[in-house]
């Protein structure tokens, strides 16, 4: 779930020692000891502007060329372009959407390609195809569609299902889909309520997935024939890679321990048997944890070794610098709610977008928001 579960003292299956019963009130944990991190100075939040407001359950931000973003609003399964200035305007809505708990129309992602469908494409963005990662009445799915039009008159061609099947439930879909440096398409699954499943590596549920633009399976996969990159997964929100090409997402823990992993092929990442850092050799730990009440960790975005990680919960912005071993200090603790997602525009600028309205915040007015954010 979004963060909302009752804290319970929990960490392996078993019961928990001494020392790390110690370790939970800290605010930030390294791997290697589950111990706290120096502590970095807490910056004050430097909010430079709305750059829109009034957003309906908002997921996910994809930025296009010319810096207009598409935003996926969960319940109502549309989709909007939001422009530099702010404008907003409805590009259409994605079919099939089904609305409940957690599930609805989550993570987007924008590929290059796709001309055949797109007679007129816009001269400033090329042909762009926009895929959508989407919970249906019978499963969670990804769907693509050609982006037509112009800024400020775009909307959304016929959808054309590339991949379906992955478990659906009123929590933990997961739902973040992004293109790779190599060209793949990620999708993050949660499990969906099916614990045993994340170490199943012939389940889809508590993975993350790899796959073709078309939706097949890559050859180089770790599991031959199967679209599976990465298991033992409980509900991985974020994904996205650093100048040095290595990969990382942000996940949920259940009632005790938030994560942030460097993901590599055929890694199996522990749930249900472990959350948290554990002593299994056959699973590979966290760089760093967070408690429940501090993260409940959604989308991710890198500039060079920099991460910045929105949380819901926690209504802070993580900020992890990757160089070396990686620490993390904390901005905008408490002042704009719960944050689902952020992304970098591709002049430097940082927004994050709110999500207060999907029943588990407290809207302020104008939410929800993207807002502009200084660095």
């Amino acid at each position: 779930m979004d963060g909302t579960e009752i804290l319970k003292p929990r960490r392996l299956r078993s019961s928990r020692d001494m020392s790390v019963a110690a370790c939970t009130a800290a605010a930030l944990f390294l791997t290697s000891c589950q111990a706290p991190t120096s502590e970095a100075p807490v910056l004050s939040p430097s909010v430079t502007n709305d750059v829109a407001t009034d957003l309906a359950a908002p997921w996910s931000m994809a930025l296009l060329a010319d810096d207009t973003l598409l935003v996926s609003e969960r319940d109502s399964g549309q989709v909007l372009e939001v422009s530099p200035s702010g404008a907003k305007h409805v590009v259409g809505t994605v079919p099939g959407v089904r609305h409940q708990g957690e599930g609805g129309l989550l993570g987007l992602a924008v590929h290059l390609g796709g001309c055949q469908d797109n007679p007129a494409p816009d001269p400033g963005t090329g042909c762009i195809t926009v895929y959508a990662y989407l919970t249906t009445s019978l499963d969670n799915r990804i769907v693509h569609m050609p982006l037509l039009g112009t800024p400020g008159t775009r909307s959304l061609g016929p959808a054309t299902v590339i991949f379906d099947g992955i478990p659906k439930a009123g929590n933990h879909n997961g739902g973040r889909i992004a293109f790779g440096p190599d060209g793949m398409l990620y999708a993050t699954a949660g499990d969906a309520g099916n614990r045993n499943a994340a170490q199943d590596p012939n389940s889809l549920s508590g993975k993350i997935l790899r796959m073709l633009p078309d939706g097949g399976s890559p050859t180089d996969n770790p599991f031959p024939g199967s679209p599976v990159w990465s298991l033992g997964h409980r509900n991985p929100q974020g994904i996205a890679w650093d100048e040095k090409g290595r990969m990382w997402a942000s996940e949920f823990g259940q009632n005790t321990w938030d994560e942030l992993n460097e993901i590599v092929p055929g890694g199996n990442y522990g749930w249900p048997i472990v959350e948290g850092t554990g002593n299994d050799s056959r699973f590979r730990n966290p760089v760093l944890t967070w408690t429940t009440a501090e993260a409940s960790p959604s989308g991710i975005a890198i500039e060079g070794t920099k991460l910045y990680m929105a949380a819901l919960r926690g209504e802070h912005l993580w900020i992890v610098d990757l160089a070396t071993t990686p620490t993390a200090r904390s901005i905008l603790v408490g002042e704009l709610g719960r944050l689902r997602d952020v992304t970098l525009t591709h002049d430097g600028r940082l927004y994050v977008l709110t999500n207060n309205t999907d029943g588990r915040g407290t809207p302020k007015p104008g939410d929800d928001k993207i807002i502009g954010i200084t660095r």
